[in-house]
């Protein structure tokens, strides 16, 4: 399915990927797929400069592949604005990337470190809570091409 056809399927869903690499899209897609991941976050500096749509509690957004491909649609379940020193284990370990608090502190902070956002322990994050609405298989090697 397309970007387009899913945009026709899910109205008002917004488009986005997780990560700031090919490697860690690739990465965090498959762990939502694997329903291990059920959380995210992002800088609130990244959506108040307009780089990208804040999430909303109901709305389903659409993840795509590195290349822009639908990959899986999300709905939005809660979201929380806290700042980086005060996420705790246990969203840190919804996020599915870490088997503890130190490896996600560690982990986004190199991740905010590159991020136009910047990092500051004081910094606001947007922590959002999702589930899965549909998942579009991924592409092989070949397909790719």
């Amino acid at each position: 399915m397309t970007l387009e056809e899913t945009r026709a399927k899910y109205p008002g869903a917004e488009a986005f990927k997780f990560g700031d690499s090919r490697e860690l899209c690739e990465r965090l897609t498959a762990l939502v797929r694997a329903g291990k991941k059920t959380a995210t976050c992002e800088a609130l500096a990244t959506y108040e400069s307009g780089g990208e749509a804040m999430p909303e509690v109901g709305r389903r957004d659409i993840a795509t592949d590195w290349d822009g491909r639908p990959a899986v649609v999300i709905e939005t379940v809660a979201l929380e604005i806290k700042r980086f020193c005060d996420v705790d284990a246990s969203f840190a370990l919804l996020e599915g990337e870490n088997d503890d608090l130190e490896g996600w502190r560690h982990d986004h902070r190199r991740y905010f470190e590159r991020s136009s956002a910047g990092f500051d322990s004081d910094m606001r994050l947007v922590c959002e809570r999702f589930k899965v609405v549909e998942a579009f298989p991924p592409l092989g090697p070949i397909e790719r091409r």
